[in-house]
Order: C-alpha cells, then structure tokens, then sequence
C-alpha cells in the first residue's frame, strides 16, 4: 500500500518507532536515524544479547538505519538533506533538540512544502508542560487513566503493557494516512502532533461528559475486578482461574437460562440493572458456584458462549500466544535476525482487504545502511563516506 513511501525515521523507544514500523509493514522504506556511539536506547533493553534486544527487533524490524553523531554540524547538514529526499518525517526528541540543530519540523517543511512530518510527545511542543520530560506512565497519571485503575479504596495502578505509547503510535500512524491523502488532494504537506496524555485523554467515555451533565456530582472512581453499572459483570474464580463475563441487561435473561435459573428473571430483586447491583454479592456467589460444577475453564466459557454471554478466559501473554483467536488472526509472526536467530513479537493489527503485510527485513545492526543511504539517496561519493565514518561522523554497522 505505501510502495514507493519513503520515511525518515527521528525516532526512539517504542511510540514513534511503532508508528513508523507500522508504516514500513504497509511497504514504505523507513530509514531510522541513531544517535552514537549506542544508537536507540531501546537497543540495551531486556530481553537482550551482545547489545541487541527483542525489544529493539520488535519495533524497528523492515527498517533501513545510518548512525549519526548527533553532536556534529556535519550530521545535522547530512539530516536537513535526507529530508528533502522522503516523503514522511516523524519525531519524538525533546523540545529544543532539533531546532538547535535546524532540524525541527517547521523548519524542514519550510524547505520542503509538501513534507508531511509527525511530532510524539508527552506534553506537546507548547503549553505549559512542554518543557518537562515523560513516558509512558506518566502519562497514564496526568490523563486520569491510573485513577481509573485497580480496585476502589487501594492505591491507583499503571497498566501491565505501555497504552499511552501504543495509543500514539496508532493515533499518528492514522493521522499520517490522512494527512498524506491531503497532500494528495492539494499538493500541500501537513504536520501531525500526538502527546501521550492527548491520546489516553480521549478515552474517556463516562468521567468527562458525566462530570459535565451533573454539575460535577458525579466522579468515576476505580473499577477493580468489577463493574459498577452492571452484574455479575466482572471477573470471576473459574474451576481453573480467573473468567471474565459481562451481563449487561440484554444478557440478563440468557443468563438466567444459561445458569439453570431461569426464575430470576421475573424475581423483583434483579427487575432492573440497579437491582442486580444492589444484589451484587449474591449475583457473583451464584455464578461462581456455578462455575465450580465444570471441570475446566473451557468448559465454562463454552456454556457461556452458547447463550451468547459476553465471556473470555484472562489469559497471561504466554498463554495468548498460543490462544486459537491469536493463530488464526496471524497476531504472533517470527522475525529473522541475525543475532537471536527467529524472533517472535507481535504483527500487524490492522488488516486491509486483498492486501499482506510487507515481507519485512531483519531489523537493522547499528548504521547498517550508512552507505546504501548516503550514496543510493544523497549521492555522496563513497569516498566521502568512508571520510565520515574515519572521522565519527557516523558510525560503521561493524561496530556494535
């Protein structure tokens, strides 16, 4: 889909470098950009070997890499040009680090109009808090989503896997699309900002408008393991461990058959959801108690699912990765690499119709392609390129 696309990758750690491996699984090239002598940080993560990490290979796999001394004007020089030769930009380096250098996005769209260029940050590149530094559960913090998180009365929790930056990545790989449609229409680029906070902010389905309509009476609190508008809904001790089901009042009457008490429907005391929570004890030690005449988990979920009961098993990663859903959705693909061998992480989440994933490259050693993108794109001679490199202005992929 983006054959021909080309993506100057100004990117580190995991928001920006999903966002633009997302694009590279579509077919654009993505040149990622690294800072020496070590390159993106992400590169001495868990889980790692001889300076390479899972980590790294997961977000940067099918991308092309030079290695730049960032603390040289040369590298800046070389930068400014490359970006006058892609398509796309994306960025995620603190405030002021690229206009010191000339390489802020206004400044490159300025150059080159039709640049399409993308800024992800914590707090924005204006605005009171855009000088300050955060990630991922910071970010969680200040949107309000940790005080939505854990059980009611106990200390706020962050999330178990990094929402605030997947939740960017995401809003600017689509922001991207949009913005490259119109620059299709008019000829013009465009430049796309995504904060973390932004994206986990817009969320936020009851506390804001129910904050709102009630004069500011009515605060959200934590869910914990259940829910406070609907029972039993929530999670629950299965024959083996922990199931999820949702019995909102569409599902109550099927619940009631699906439970061999089909009675309760005409009870007065679970006449309406109110009620059902009100009775919310008793809802969940009938349900548990019949959870616990099955033999397994599965079997459970099964008797649910026949009477068409919102239910899943909680499943740990490990688990997941060898769920039926998750094979049959390709959502596990194995990476080639050149240090670990194979390398499982996750794939595409986004499916087009007729369309697969680009075959993707191993994710690259440090400044692999110094020379296939300084000559083949800049045409520097590779006389002048064995120069920058003697001299440290980038980094040989022999390095590390």
């Amino acid at each position: 889909m983006l054959d021909g696309v080309t993506v100057l990758d100004l990117t580190q750690y995991f928001a920006g470098p999903w966002c633009t491996r997302l694009l590279g699984e579509l077919g654009a090239d993505v040149i990622k950009v690294e800072l020496s002598p070590g390159g993106d940080p992400s590169r001495d993560l868990p889980v790692g070997r001889n300076g390479r990490s899972g980590y790294f290979v997961q977000q940067n796999r099918g991308k092309r890499t030079i290695c730049v001394d960032f603390t040289s004007p040369e590298s800046w020089d070389l930068l400014a040009e490359l970006a006058t030769k892609v398509d796309i930009v994306v960025e995620n380096f603190g405030p002021g680090v690229l206009e010191r250098r000339g390489l802020d996005m206004a400044t490159l769209r300025a150059r080159t109009p039709s640049l399409v260029t993308a800024s992800i940050s914590a707090f924005g590149r204006s605005g009171p808090w855009s000088d300050k530094v955060g990630f991922d559960q910071v970010a969680q913090a200040l949107s309000g989503l940790m005080a939505l998180t854990g059980e009611p009365g106990e200390p706020p929790v962050f999330a178990g896997i990094p929402v605030a930056d997947g939740s960017s990545a995401i809003h600017a790989f689509a922001a991207l699309g949009w913005a490259m449609y119109h620059r299709e229409r008019t000829g013009e680029g465009q430049h796309v900002e995504i904060t973390l906070v932004d994206s986990l902010f817009c969320w936020h389905v009851f506390a804001v408008q129910g904050h709102s309509l009630t004069d500011g009476t009515y605060r959200q609190q934590a869910l914990g393991g259940q829910s406070p508008a609907a029972a039993p809904s929530g999670v629950f001790r299965g024959p083996e461990s922990w199931i999820v089901v949702l019995v909102l009042d569409r599902q109550w009457p099927r619940f009631c058959e699906a439970v061999g008490r089909p009675e309760l429907v005409d009870d007065p005391r679970y006449a309406t959801g109110p009620d059902r929570v009100a009775h919310r004890a008793e809802l969940n030690a009938l349900l548990e108690t019949w959870m616990a005449t099955f033999p397994d988990d599965a079997a459970v979920v099964a008797a649910l699912d026949a009477h068409r009961i919102p239910v899943a098993p909680v499943l740990r990663p490990e688990a997941a990765i060898d769920h039926e859903y998750v094979v049959d959705r390709g959502l596990v693909v194995s990476v080639p690499d050149p240090i670990f061998g194979e390398v499982a992480v996750p794939g595409m989440p986004i499916r087009f119709g007729g369309l697969q994933p680009a075959a993707l490259r191993p994710a690259p050693l440090l400044g692999e392609h110094n020379d296939a993108v300084l000559h083949g794109m800049l045409g520097l001679d590779r006389d002048r390129v064995a120069d920058l490199a003697a001299r440290g202005v980038i980094r040989s992929a022999t390095d590390r």
